[in-house]
């Protein structure tokens, strides 16, 4: 398993975990429980393969789906109940942190693989971090926590700037990318908590 399957691997069961959240506080039905897990775990991903002409990860790979079937069974077997606001609920805040940061890490990794430059490296970072939950939003008819959210896509530019400079220098691997990790969650943890927020015009 290499550094990119890791990354996909946690990013899936992570957000796999906070679509079934936002997909219970909306109050779906099962099939739309689904649905909203699946966008949420594997829309950007689609998004970033499509863009680099690779092979669909979360089609070709029977893997990617059976871990978000796994992570929605578990959810129901437990009967994680809906809370009065789920965004701001630690089990979401956690599982979110973490898919952001991973998919920031693949997609940021799989772009410099395919030879982009700075621009594309960050962009495909962020397509990949907040894709998903993008498409989950737009569905639901809710706003995309992107564009409210404290300091969120601006994690996942951070991300894909880490690994541009780590790839520069030619130090990607294991070590350094986790690093990578643990401070991009430790970034959007602190970002919550203390609310920041980038400068708003108005």
């Amino acid at each position: 398993m290499n550094i990119i399957e890791l990354a996909e691997i946690i990013g899936i069961l992570s957000f796999s975990l906070s679509g079934f959240l936002i997909a219970i506080e909306s109050k779906l039905d099962l099939l739309g429980i689904f649905i909203a897990s699946f966008l949420t775990a594997l829309g950007g991903g689609v998004i970033r393969d499509v863009i680099v002409s690779k092979e669909l990860y979360a089609f070709e790979n029977n893997f990617a789906s059976i871990l978000v079937i796994f992570v929605v069974f578990i959810g129901i077997l437990l009967k994680i109940k809906n809370c009065s606001c789920v965004e701001k609920h630690p089990l979401f805040v956690i599982a979110d942190t973490l898919g952001l940061v991973s998919f920031a890490i693949s997609g940021a990794l799989i772009a410099t693989e395919a030879g982009f430059n700075f621009f594309g490296i960050l962009l495909l970072s962020l397509i990949t971090a907040v894709g998903g939950g993008l498409l989950r939003d737009i569905l639901i008819n809710k706003i995309p926590t992107i564009l409210v959210s404290e300091f969120y896509g601006t994690v996942a530019l951070v991300v894909g700037l880490l690994i541009y400079l780590l790839n520069l220098i030619d130090g990607v691997n294991f070590w350094t990318i986790s690093t990578v990790f643990v401070l991009g969650v430790i970034l959007r943890l602190i970002a919550f908590y203390k609310s920041w927020h980038l400068p708003k015009i108005l």
